[in-house]
């Protein structure tokens, strides 16, 4: 099989791919809400840029913010489980929520806010792939509001064979591809949205722009778990010294105690 150099799961090919493609952006938006793509009537991405010289930062975050008919509504691909993603994901929502409200508003114009998470780990003990959090009275199951919208789409759940009917399942399945015969066979299928996210897959991938991005923060990576392992370095040959000191100390007690025994020895002779 021919491994892609590139997958969907890469969250600069997967920004690249949506900003500059807004209609597949806004179709796919439609199928991760479960809306009618002919219903939304504005979509505009509030975050586009991606400026080179922060791709070394590692706290960077590649998302994708937009305004989608009044709501506000953040989309991103998570690849590695850390261990804290849905605390991580509320903070994110909750710091779209509170940097809302305009000066002189009052809370109750405060927008809908939604966070889209792609993620390719397993986070909640369930078969279904797709699951949506809100805020809702423990016993009565009413919601407190409808702000808040958490949606979660765990790709290794997904099913292995998907038909060309269920345009969300053609979605995950090209951001889980790996291979190009895996590419091919969504190609296959002949649905003209699943065509059209190839094309400009392979349109950004040959770019001189994306792999130049691309290079900055795979050397960032790079960077940062060299630096880890030095530090697992350091802090190991540092337990050594401190272990080899703290012998050193036992020893030279002993040798004391020892010394002060054969005092008293020679005192009583």
């Amino acid at each position: 099989m021919s491994k892609l150099r590139y997958t969907f799961k890469n969250d600069i090919l997967f920004k690249s791919v949506f900003v500059q493609y807004p209609d597949l952006l806004k179709r796919l938006v439609a199928e991760l809400l479960r809306i009618r793509y002919e219903s939304i009537e504005q979509l505009k991405v509030t975050n586009p840029e991606m400026p080179p010289e922060v791709m070394g930062d590692k706290f960077c975050r590649l998302d994708i913010t937009m305004m989608l008919d009044g709501r506000r509504v953040d989309l991103e691909i998570q690849v590695d489980d850390e261990g804290d993603y849905p605390e991580r994901s509320l903070f994110y929502w909750a710091r779209e929520y509170s940097t809302a409200l305009g000066e002189g508003e009052n809370y109750s114009q405060l927008p809908r806010t939604i966070i889209i998470s792609i993620v390719a780990f397993k986070m909640f003990d369930c078969e279904e792939f797709r699951s949506e959090y809100q805020v809702l009275e423990v016993k009565r199951h009413t919601p407190l509001t409808d702000r808040l919208g958490m949606y979660y789409f765990e790709l290794p759940k997904i099913p292995a064979l998907v038909g060309a009917d269920d345009d969300l399942l053609l979605w995950l399945t090209l951001f889980n591809a790996e291979t190009e015969e895996e590419l091919a066979k969504i190609e296959a299928l002949e649905v003209s949205v699943m065509k059209q996210a190839i094309g400009a897959y392979r349109h950004v991938t040959a770019t001189p722009e994306f792999r130049e991005i691309e290079r900055l923060r795979s050397k960032a990576r790079h960077d940062e778990a060299q630096a880890l392992k030095n530090a697992e370095r350091r802090g190991e040959k540092r337990g050594e010294e401190r272990a080899d000191e703290k012998w050193q100390g036992v020893v030279a007690d002993k040798d004391a105690e020892i010394a002060r025994l054969r005092e008293q020895l020679e005192r009583h002779k």
